[in-house]
């Protein structure tokens, strides 16, 4: 099928992905200006209401298209859904409009037994813990993607000062709410779960809500601002969640 799409040109191009996704990869780089521009072509993909497209989902540097031939229309072909993918991929143009996105205040608890990778982190980057803390939560980070587990957010791009590889050994299980770094991204783990990046925190906040619509609090081309706050503080909100 891939002969279907040889009219589609660098810099970016799209390809199948097995017989129900069109990925739509824009650039091979990890980047804010990608991620936003990912974010931007799947809302002009959604708007577009292409028949046949069923869930259209942006990552770091792609956008994969979801479809069901089972829904084609009379005139619809795989060259015709890739055809109008690609005009609308070429109508968003390089640059998404400046526009301001969501932002999310999430309250942290850093260091001690909510982020125990603290002190190792700080280690590593040459930084006291109040650097590491000041640098995390001082800047709002971009929501790429969720992934990994339902409502895991994966976000971006740190200060180069916290330049960090993942663990060398994962731990097998990480509580509900850990902020994790790995890669100048972090992420928070929803629910309990095995986990390789370094937990520099814990927040309060919950993110999974199965029994809702949407059930993710946290969702792709938003920002979110981390906000440190006390040992006491984060205790009162905890108890808050789980009364409610």
């Amino acid at each position: 099928m891939n002969h279907l799409l040889a009219s589609v040109q660098p810099p970016w191009h799209i390809s199948f992905q097995g017989d129900r996704t069109l990925m739509v990869t824009l650039d091979a780089s990890v980047s804010v200006k990608n991620g936003r521009r990912c974010g931007y072509v799947a809302q002009a993909l959604r708007r577009a209401a292409i028949r046949g497209v069923v869930d259209v989902v942006p990552s770091f540097n792609a956008i994969a298209v979801h479809y069901q031939p089972r829904l084609f229309g009379s005139s619809t072909t795989f060259k015709r859904l890739a055809s109008d993918v690609a005009r609308i991929v070429n109508e968003t143009g390089d640059n998404p409009p400046d526009t301001p996105t969501q932002t999310l205040d999430i309250p942290v608890c850093y260091g001690g037994e909510e982020g125990p990778d603290l002190a190792h982190v700080a280690q590593h980057c040459g930084l006291s813990e109040e650097d590491v803390i000041a640098l995390h939560s001082g800047t709002p980070l971009y929501v790429f993607m969720l992934g990994f587990a339902p409502g895991a957010a994966y976000m971006g791009m740190m200060d180069e000062r916290l330049d960090i590889g993942r663990r060398d050994t994962p731990r097998t299980a990480l509580p509900q709410g850990a902020v994790a770094i790995a890669n100048r991204q972090t992420i928070i783990y929803p629910n309990p779960s095995p986990g390789g990046w370094h937990v520099i925190g814990t927040t309060p906040t919950r993110l999974f809500f199965p029994e809702q619509d949407p059930p993710t609090l946290i969702a792709p081309d938003q920002t979110v601002r981390f906000v440190p706050i006390t040992q006491p503080e984060f205790q009162a909100l905890q108890q808050d969640t789980l009364n409610t």
